[in-house]
């Protein structure tokens, strides 16, 4: 800020003062033009806009491209569609905003259709990928669900579940597919379709499975599940060396525990980075109890997988906002998305190296 005493400004002589008035005002125009409107409030689309400095870019240890506010942009343009259950017109429409997003980045994007068997019948659902090439064929895979839960009776956006994990995954793959320096493996930048259960709880219901009528389909990662098995029909499973999920990881009071499920080399990698980036606090040594998430289709079929979550603390003290009409955009924090984002933008690089010693 500049600034000047009234008793300075006063002893002038007034064509200083007018020099002075002139100066002042194409300091504070310029950076107007260089940087535009503030967030939120430009009708271009957030691709188009240019990333503002803010408190969710710190300048500090560990810090990355990866802009907090623009991740936050994707979760608002989220929700600003509504409910998007699988196989919604809402949900319709979010997919092809993503895919303009990542199409826009550089990347490949690829979709599969396929028709779903649910509790209140078929429902049309969409995985969505999205490449960026590297030196090798190997496969990380790098993901989200981006559906909304089912409610018949009320409107739930789900901000956080799974409005954060996508808009985070969205800025995740801009900031890769900008750097200009090849990445040693292939990333696939992976947009789940059907995560979420139809009926209220995820095991209260069960879909027919006509391969094996006694052990009925789960009510659940339909997406997940499905993806698995397009990798193994097309002989591509052996590719796909690890397997990161991000899910309900935008919570302005963040604590991620270690998923139970999760492997733990994966795990110990982005847990220790994040201690070494002074994110310890947020990334904790607590255990995280999931029971199922889209990781556990991949690590039925022995890919290594880890799921960055925090499921049990997301609420307040006397009350919890998963799966209830308060999975609102006021509970989701940009600085919350920007811890995440370069924690495993630092760990990447380490994992990377890690599967490249065959280890």
């Amino acid at each position: 800020m500049i600034t000047m005493s009234t008793d300075d400004h006063l002893s002038l002589p007034s064509s200083l003062r007018l020099s002075r008035y002139l100066s002042l005002a194409f300091v504070l125009f310029v950076p107007l033009l260089l940087f535009g409107c503030p967030s939120g409030t430009s009708n271009k689309p957030v691709d188009e806009r240019s990333a503002s400095p803010s408190a969710s870019n710190p300048s500090s240890k560990g810090a990355s491209d990866f802009d907090g506010d623009r991740a936050f942009e994707q979760v608002r343009k989220q929700v600003e569609f509504g409910p998007r259950p699988a196989g919604s017109a809402e949900l319709e429409k979010l997919r092809a905003y993503m895919i303009d997003q990542l199409k826009s980045y550089g990347l490949q994007v690829t979709t599969d259709e396929f028709r779903a068997t649910t509790p209140i019948g078929q429902r049309k659902m969409v995985n969505v990928t999205a490449e960026l090439p590297g030196e090798s064929n190997d496969v990380i895979i790098i993901s989200s669900h981006y559906d909304t839960k089912y409610f018949k009776d009320i409107k739930f956006v789900g901000a956080n579940d799974g409005g954060a994990s996508t808009g985070a995954l969205l800025e995740l793959a801009r900031v890769r597919a900008a750097n200009k320096t090849k990445p040693r493996l292939t990333y696939w930048f992976v947009f789940f379709d059907g995560e979420e259960a139809f009926c209220f709880d995820w095991d209260q219901c069960h879909n027919p499975n006509p391969a094996d009528p006694k052990n009925p389909l789960p009510d659940h990662t339909y997406g997940s599940r499905r993806y698995v098995a397009q990798l193994i029909e097309k002989h591509e499973l052996p590719r796909v060396r690890a397997m990161i999920l991000f899910d309900m990881m935008g919570f302005k009071n963040l604590r991620l525990g270690r998923d139970d499920l999760s492997t733990r080399w994966l795990q110990d990698i982005v847990w220790q980075t994040a201690k070494q980036i002074g994110h310890g606090g947020q990334f904790i040594d607590a255990p995280e109890g999931v029971g199922d998430d889209d990781h556990a289709p991949f690590l039925r079929a022995g890919v290594d997988a880890l799921d960055i979550i925090q499921l049990s603390t997301y609420g307040s003290n006397d009350s919890e906002y998963w799966h209830t009409k308060e999975d609102t955009l006021d509970k989701v924090s940009a600085k919350s998305l920007k811890i995440v984002g370069d924690t495993l933008l630092a760990s990447l690089p380490k994992i990377e190296a890690r599967l490249a010693n065959g280890r």
